[in-house]
């Protein structure tokens, strides 16, 4: 089984940054893509940003310019840098990384718990 934890999120002012990052544990034998959701109350889960396991990204529009992810493979890791963040930023953010537990297995989808990102005066 693979567990995802996230960490990071909490209350910042507008304009201000925050700095998220969710591990993976258990039985992995490859991390393909990774990514970041988001789901503020009464809308769908909307993709933040993705990387792939090369490090190609892509970032919705809300995201580009302002938010960074990045991953650290040898960690199991990926990271969300939220910078100039806006009230409409604020929602549960949730990690996803698509593992592959052994090399001849499927590749399945792993979910973080989901981290509560306010952002208010």
């Amino acid at each position: 089984q693979v567990q995802l934890v996230e960490s990071g999120g909490g209350l910042v002012q507008p304009g201000g940054s925050l700095g998220l990052s969710c591990a993976a544990s258990g039985t992995i034998f490859s991390i393909f893509d990774m990514g970041w959701y988001r789901q503020a109350p009464g809308k769908e889960r909307e993709l933040v940003a993705s990387i792939t396991i090369n490090g190609g990204t892509n970032y919705a529009d809300s995201a580009k310019g302002r938010f960074t992810i990045s991953r650290d493979n040898a960690k199991n890791t990926v990271y969300l840098q939220m910078n100039s963040l806006k009230p409409e930023d604020t929602a549960v953010y949730y990690c996803n990384h698509q593992v592959k537990t052994r090399s001849w297995g499927p590749t399945s989808n792993y979910w973080g718990q989901g981290t509560q990102v306010t952002v208010s005066s």
